[in-house]
């Protein structure tokens, strides 16, 4: 590979006079105007028209207290790669939360294309600048360790799929169109676990929040806000916000929060209210929440100009928060409601076989174990401490590999230690943090992450231990669920609305559904160990017949 070339000049109207090089007047460059006085900010571009660009930054207002300018060239870029090259650098930057960014949305290019030599770019190239700018001390953190953070798996700059990047335009069309319109209305997306709603949903509201501070926007001056039930989510948006310029902290809520604020006039208006894990939402009154109202989704359409809701009704957890489809259906059917269904899995870095065998075990048939496929690595354990080990050993390697279990293991959060298994895996469960996500502290590897610590989230590596609650029978070759051993009581609180009968199928749907959820949290592998000594040999059984 050719040399890159960087060139670091102050940022003046003198120094740009003298700037000079090759790659300056005839090829496209990627650059970062930036100042480490006081709190570090920057800017990070790209373009085909060097000087011409930074004269037109130097007479923005917003770049004054930037004092320094680095040009990076490569004989070999071509405008697709610079592009690249530019959405990595913000992604990495924002992961890295040294630098207070002003970059804004540029929706024209939230998706990188596919180009000739792609991943030559997208990864040796980018190293290769990455490696310059920690020699230039401008940078820090190794490439591997940014990787591993949530806020950069949900950096707004993220690249997005076809479908997303549509999906994304549809809203902010719909957004547009509605919100000088009467009354409420709802935009409903429904996608499976690791199909990538959060991501849009980041990117989406990062372009809202730009467009609110645009004055040429019909969204201009709108006042939005992104709701979600789910305190280690709302920690990674936060930190979010700390990097981008039009992000404020006080535009992630909780919905009771929100409610709430609206009610007492703390929040004067609601424009565009976007709800990331809707089946997280209570669908009954919970003093406990400070919830006093019948259904959350309902209050936060009421507040709401245009309410974005995401939604998987696999994913819901609680009897306080029952949903399916019927039930949204009826809540959001009176606002005529736009539907739109997100179906590629991106979480999952391995064939089809592997989430269609996860779908197909939620549901009591056994298929035989998928082959290692695309480097994604799927292995039933004997023992608890061999799948122990397992995970250890790749978080040594790769990082981010974590245990789970299904709550089937007494948990309070009462300060005091609690064991998961303790005859086989003898690890205590999750201990959270007041401001990082359980899974990024260096610690959390020799603990169990619960359904609530791991919803949402990304693991490189999962080993899911599956509790006492789940079993099989050898006699009838069926699942065998048992809510009794499930130790979530706060999950089975009684509600009157609903029938013995439901409530008893409910209760195994929540088991199944988490089950579901922990199954899928891993990009490159998925680690199974049984409690249950006739579930853990089925699932060997078809471990071997698999490999035949």
């Amino acid at each position: 590979m050719g040399e890159i070339y960087f060139e670091k000049q102050p940022f003046t109207k003198e120094a740009l006079r003298k700037l000079e090089g090759p790659f300056i007047d005839d090829y496209p460059v990627v650059y970062i105007i930036y100042s480490e006085t006081g709190k570090p900010t920057a800017y990070i571009g790209q373009t085909v028209h060097a000087k011409q660009r930074m004269y037109q930054h130097l007479k923005d207002p917003k770049r004054k207290r930037l004092n320094q300018i680095l040009v990076i060239g490569y004989e070999k870029f071509n405008q697709s790669a610079t592009y690249n090259i530019e959405s990595n650098l913000i992604n990495y930057f924002i992961a890295e939360k040294r630098y207070q960014l002003q970059n804004v949305s540029q929706t024209t290019v939230s998706q990188i294309h596919n180009y000739y030599d792609k991943a030559y770019y997208h990864r040796e190239v980018f190293k290769d600048i990455w490696q310059g700018l920690k020699t230039k001390q401008i940078v820090q953190q190794d490439i591997e360790v940014l990787e591993n953070r949530d806020v950069f798996k949900l950096s707004p700059y993220k690249s997005l799929s076809a479908s997303q990047l549509h999906v994304k335009n549809e809203i902010l069309d719909y957004c547009t169109r509605h919100i000088t319109q009467a009354g409420q209305h709802v935009f409903l997306i429904k996608g499976e676990a690791g199909t990538g709603k959060s991501v849009v949903l980041s990117s989406l509201f990062n372009t809202l929040q730009d467009y609110a501070h645009d004055k040429s926007s019909t969204l201009y001056q709108a006042e939005n806000y992104l709701l979600v039930n789910h305190s280690e989510m709302i920690k990674t948006y936060e930190s979010i916000a700390e990097s981008l310029p039009n992000l404020k902290k006080k535009n992630f809520l909780k919905p009771t929060s929100f409610i709430n604020k609206v009610d007492s006039g703390a929040i004067k208006h609601a424009d565009v209210v976007l709800v990331d894990e809707a089946h997280l939402l209570l669908s009954k009154a919970d003093a406990y929440n400070n919830f006093n109202y019948d259904n959350q989704l309902e209050e936060i359409i009421k507040r709401s100009k245009v309410t974005v809701v995401i939604f998987d009704p696999k994913q819901v957890l609680k009897l306080k928060s029952y949903w399916n489809d019927e039930t949204i259906q009826q809540i959001v059917a009176p606002y005529q409601p736009k539907l739109y269904h997100l179906t590629d899995q991106f979480r999952i870095q391995a064939s089809q076989q592997v989430p269609d065998w996860i779908d197909q075990f939620i549901q009591g048939r056994f298929l035989p174990i998928p082959k290692e496929t695309a480097g994604f690595e799927f292995k039933v354990f004997k023992n608890g401490e061999a799948i122990k080990q397992a995970i250890f050993e790749k978080n040594a390697t790769v990082g981010l590999s974590r245990l789970v279990s299904t709550f089937d293991y007494l948990h309070k959060k009462d300060g005091n230690q609690y064991m998961v298994d303790e005859h086989g895996i003898n690890l205590p469960w999750n201990q959270t943090s007041a401001k990082t996500t359980w899974a990024e502290e260096a610690a959390t590897v020799k603990e169990v992450g619960s359904i609530y610590t791991v919803q949402g989230f990304d693991l490189n590596y999962v080993g899911v231990v599956i509790g006492p609650s789940v079993r099989y029978d050898h006699a009838t070759d069926q699942l065998v669920i048992d809510p009794a051993k499930y130790k979530d009581t706060e999950a089975y609180r009684k509600r009157s609305d609903l029938t013995k009968t439901e409530h008893d199928q409910l209760k195994i749907n929540i088991i199944l559904n988490s089950l579901n959820v922990l199954m899928k949290r891993g990009i490159h592998g998925l680690y199974l160990y049984a409690t249950d000594p006739a579930l853990r040999e089925k699932l060997l059984e078809l471990e071997r017949e698999g490999k035949r």
